[in-house]
């Protein structure tokens, strides 16, 4: 994740590792140098998005897209893309907590 300590994924690592979980994070220097930050099991601060992003792919077995905002749209957008032209086969789940994610299905199936 990106490694900050807000919104949804702040309160979602904080709880694995305080239930002795591992958190891996990767956030460029740029957004770290501006956010809080926590105590994670793995930091990575890198130059760039795109550094961040092809970081995180790498690491990756699966891609698990929470409520979010653009950046999350844009990540889950890009991680779509690269497996319909076969850069990868990685199982992408998409959490529609509360119908948060209706619009953005609703506009994926316009689209097709």
């Amino acid at each position: 994740y990106g490694g900050g300590n807000s919104g949804l994924m702040g309160a979602l690592s904080s709880s694995a590792l305080k239930a002795g979980g591992n958190v891996t994070g990767i956030i460029p220097k740029k957004i770290h140098e501006q956010v809080e930050h926590i105590e994670l099991s793995e930091l990575h601060i890198v130059d760039t998005m795109h550094d961040r992003k092809n970081m995180m792919y790498s690491l990756a077995d699966a891609f698990i897209a929470l409520p979010g905002g653009i950046g999350t749209i844009e990540e889950l957008a890009e991680i779509f893309t690269w497996q319909q032209i076969g850069y990868h086969q990685k199982p992408v789940a998409v959490w529609n907590i509360n119908q948060f994610y209706n619009p953005f299905r609703d506009m994926m199936l316009h689209m097709v």
